[in-house]
């Protein structure tokens, strides 16, 4: 993620802590240069960013101060490009949308991304399968739709894009979708047919928006094949896709830019949920260790509804937190995504983030065993825990498959959790947690 970068900016900032002098300066920007092409920052994108940092610094007068006030101003500069952030709908829906990028940059699953993303925001999403060039491209779509409750239009006999686009859009209009996301083919590399056919959708539909969906993982590769679909399809804004397995992660520094159009989102893990807009002020804090917290309180928005939120403080606030709330609350997080990106929006935990393992809440052994044990449970004994003597337990163990020693575990975990959580749920204990948060910061120094 941004790990790799931010470390890069602490060090060079690190140079100017003995002697505010030019000849640290030039030390400070030749450690940034070397770090910044090191994460695959593009040469001329470095270059002018570095140029205008150190005239900006000696300007200011030269020392830490200006000198991380400079990076933080023309790094936002540099990632903004003209243009909408995030999505922006139409006047008329349905918004329609469509998806490009070459076979392998993972433009399918980033369409069920950000579907899923304008799910959570209460909007309704159509999908078209439009891609009849690959095999079980129909069928990837349609388990994905089924796992995350999206809706899908596809026409398996269909040999023509165009006849399935212009259907999809009648279905859309028809029952009032507020949103038309069009998959389309992609190709191992760029070729006439792949843009012929790319155009002649673009022509049947005339969308509102048209996304390249970049690889991360490519490199500058991802710059120069976005701007010649720039030149064929005048796109109206890149997706990053695969940005939490880019080790540099340097490609997202230049490639609005360079191609001239707004990165709109970022792919931040495997999950349906990590997908994020890309805002430059908020992307510039977090590399700075700042955190980002203004999308962490979005996300969590669009996944937990404010009058479950108050009805489960109160709960907690009451000590009647129980298996039920825990099972709800599991299932809400599931919906945020990944665990590791969302502890990299909290100021000063990047680094913590970019070395902890992943948590997957479906798919883990350790949950798998939890629903088993709470599955085991009667009614009451899951809407009372204190029900739970010796032999309740032993039959709950029997019932999960498990030994009353995992259970005992577990009832030891959820009781020690709800007693953390009734402790901070107070104004006291906010703030408490507060002097917590900012004992564990390790931000760049100011």
């Amino acid at each position: 993620m941004f790990g790799n970068l931010s470390e890069s900016f602490k060090s060079a900032i690190n140079k100017l802590r003995t002697a505010d002098d030019e000849k640290n300066l030039k030390k400070a920007l030749d450690t940034l240069k070397k770090s910044l092409l090191k994460a695959d920052v593009h040469h001329k994108v470095t270059k002018e960013l570095l140029r205008q940092v150190e005239l900006d610094t000696k300007a200011a007068g030269i020392g830490q101060g200006p000198f991380l006030h400079a990076i933080k101003t023309r790094l936002t500069q540099t990632l903004t490009v003209p243009g909408h952030q995030g999505f922006v709908f139409a006047s008329k829906p349905p918004t329609t949308v469509l998806m490009a990028g070459l076979q392998g940059s993972g433009k399918t699953t980033t369409t069920i991304k950000l579907a899923n993303y304008l799910k959570l925001r209460k909007k309704k999403v159509l999908i078209a399968a439009c891609d009849l060039q690959r095999l079980a491209a129909i069928e990837q779509l349609k388990q994905l739709c089924e796992q995350h409750e999206l809706e899908l239009f596809y026409d398996e006999d269909a040999k023509d894009p165009v006849v399935v686009a212009k259907a999809a859009l009648k279905r859309a209009k028809d029952g009032l979708y507020d949103v038309l996301l069009v998959d389309t083919a992609g190709r191992l590399a760029i070729d006439e047919e792949l843009m012929e056919q790319i155009k002649s959708l673009k022509k049947s539909l005339n969308p509102d928006e048209v996304f390249y969906v970049a690889d991360a993982l490519s490199g500058q590769d991802a710059v120069r094949t976005a701007s010649s679909f720039h030149e064929a399809l005048n796109i109206t804004g890149v997706i990053l896709s695969k940005y939490d397995g880019d080790t540099k992660g340097g490609v997202a520094l230049g490639i609005s830019k360079l191609v001239g159009v707004p990165l709109r989102f970022i792919g931040m893990g495997e999950k349906a949920a990590d997908l994020e807009a890309f805002v430059p002020e908020r992307i510039v804090g977090r590399i700075m260790g700042e955190g980002d917290l203004a999308t962490l309180a979005e996300k969590t928005s669009a996944v937990i509804d404010e009058k479950q939120a108050k009805r489960l403080t109160k709960k907690i606030k009451k000590g009647e937190f129980n298996f039920n709330d825990f099972l709800e609350q599991m299932e809400s997080m599931k919906k945020l995504g990944s665990m590791k990106s969302m502890l990299g929006m909290i100021p000063g935990m990047s680094a913590m983030a970019d070395k902890l393992k992943d948590i997957d809440l479906e798919n883990s052994v350790e949950m798998k065993r939890i629903k088993a044990m709470i599955n085991s449970m009667t009614k009451k004994e899951r809407e009372m825990p204190s029900l739970l003597n010796n032999s309740r337990k032993r039959r709950i163990a029997q019932g999960a498959g498990l030994s009353q020693m995992e259970v005992n575990r577990f009832l030891k975990q959820f009781q020690n959790a709800a007693k953390m959580a009734k402790k901070f749920s107070g104004k006291k204990g906010m703030q408490d947690l507060q002097a917590l948060m900012s004992q564990q910061r390790h931000q760049i120094p100011r």
